[in-house]
């Protein structure tokens, strides 16, 4: 079933602006998962964890793993559920726990898709991450009303294909903005 939420930026990226203090989303890129009038889910894909790659997640967990499987990094997805497991990826979509975001994107956080990657059966785009983003209802939209993140669409891309120092900027790029001319300071003409 298509969101019905007419505000939805389920598909959308967030762009933090310049100016965003709160450390978890300094120059980040957000892929929102879901946004519905109870609030809103995203995945962080600009954060590389300093010192997890996924060999020692997929120790942890006892799962077989293939050599260039232990070699993906692992990234800070958002300070909310952190102790969980969160995977944006490319086709296919038939995992325990999968949903949607666009018909070439999802996000899953079940076990079956992480031992599918650890032995290289795995969709062949993929993103593992720790914790998501979190916004209770209308949070999002109240700031976005205050200039606090640019938004714009999907872009897979910038999530599987481009390196991860320079996604911020990319992903202002790609909505026709240099963010070399951005102001970190909120206004309203």
């Amino acid at each position: 079933m298509e969101n019905a939420y007419p505000a939805s930026l389920k598909g959308q990226f967030l762009m933090s602006m310049p100016g965003m203090l709160d450390p978890n989303f300094s120059r980040t890129v957000t892929c929102i998962c879901e946004h519905t009038a109870e609030g809103a889910v995203g995945i962080v894909v600009n954060r590389a964890h300093e010192f997890l790659h996924a060999k020692e997640m997929f120790e942890e967990l006892n799962l077989s793993y293939m050599p260039e499987s232990a070699r993906m990094p692992i990234y800070v997805g958002g300070p909310v559920h952190t102790n969980e497991v969160f995977i944006l990826h490319g086709p296919p979509f038939e995992w325990e726990a999968c949903l949607a975001i666009t018909p070439t994107l999802a996000m899953s956080n079940s076990m079956d898709i992480l031992r599918a990657i650890a032995n290289g059966s795995g969709p062949t785009s993929s993103a593992i991450c720790i914790g998501c983003a979190g916004w209770g209802p209308f949070q999002l939209e109240g700031e976005l009303r205050q200039n606090a993140w640019l938004n714009g669409p999907v872009d897979e891309a910038l999530i599987f294909d481009i390196s991860v120092e320079l996604r911020w900027e990319e992903a202002i790029k790609g909505i026709g903005i240099d963010p070399a001319l951005l102001s970190d300071t909120a206004g309203h003409a």
